[in-house]
């Protein structure tokens, strides 16, 4: 077993919450994993939050490849976890191939969005040998056709279809499932019905673990924060007050 990979593998059994942070580059990354963040998310995310995209389609293999090498650098403890973006594993083949390219890049596990739809190329990836982390309920990379981002699992069709999804990706091997904006009550019942642990992001508290995007939880992406983020500090407003400062200091010299 990978050690590092291990508290995301058997925290369902032991109990133990899972909690998940964002990171893309080298000083995050390392900031996290000596805080004791228990696993690190290379997400395609860093689209919106770190390289000002409106949101992550337009994420490229490339860019997923030279952030992921950057927190991958930072990291003595904390699994790593890389995103695979939009197109990347259109296919089973496609999966296996950027899967092995983000492991290469130093990640311990690959993430796909994606559920019935997609448990030829988690089985593919997994059936390699490289751990998955799977991702149901609201799925980014899908926005422009979801036409925004909606809350899932809002009546028992729905939730059916989520538990469809999240059966058929704990079959083709992946290690846990994230849930994105799903219903805390379909998320508990979904958890409840899975092995693997379940990682929650605005789907309530009674999934397994709990992942936030960095920035969200320090507000250091002040112009936009999700309902669902409580932010724990202000790095942004930090960050400005000191530039404005030195600023003063230059000029007033």
């Amino acid at each position: 077993m990978n050690t590092r990979l291990e508290p995301l593998l058997t925290a369902k059994v032991r109990g133990h919450k899972i909690a998940m942070l964002t990171a893309y580059d080298y000083p995050s990354a390392r900031l996290l994993d000596e805080a004791g963040v228990d696993a690190l998310l290379v997400g395609d995310s860093l689209g919106m939050v770190v390289l000002g995209y409106p949101d992550t389609t337009l994420v490229t293999m490339e860019e997923m490849l030279h952030h992921t090498r950057a927190a991958a650098r930072g990291v003595q403890r904390a699994a790593l976890i890389a995103d695979l973006p939009i197109h990347t594993y259109d296919t089973p083949e496609q999966a296996l191939a950027n899967a092995r390219l983000l492991m290469n890049a130093g990640a311990d596990a690959v993430k796909l969005e994606g559920g019935v739809s997609h448990a030829p190329q988690i089985a593919a990836i997994t059936g390699a040998g490289i751990p998955l982390v799977a991702h149901i309920g609201m799925l980014p990379q899908s926005v422009r056709e979801e036409g925004g981002y909606k809350i899932k699992g809002k009546t028992p069709e729905a939730v059916q279809l989520l538990l469809d999804d999240a059966r058929a990706v704990e079959a083709a091997g992946a290690c846990a499932v994230v849930m994105e904006l799903v219903k805390p009550d379909a998320a508990h019942a979904i958890t409840a019905a899975l092995r693997i642990p379940t990682i929650g992001i605005g789907s309530g508290p009674d999934c397994d673990g709990q992942v936030l995007v960095l920035h969200d939880l320090v507000g250091l992406f002040p112009w936009f924060t999700p309902k669902f983020a409580k932010p724990l500090a202000t790095a942004g407003a930090e960050i400005r007050n000191a530039a404005a400062a030195y600023v003063a200091q230059v000029h007033g010299q």
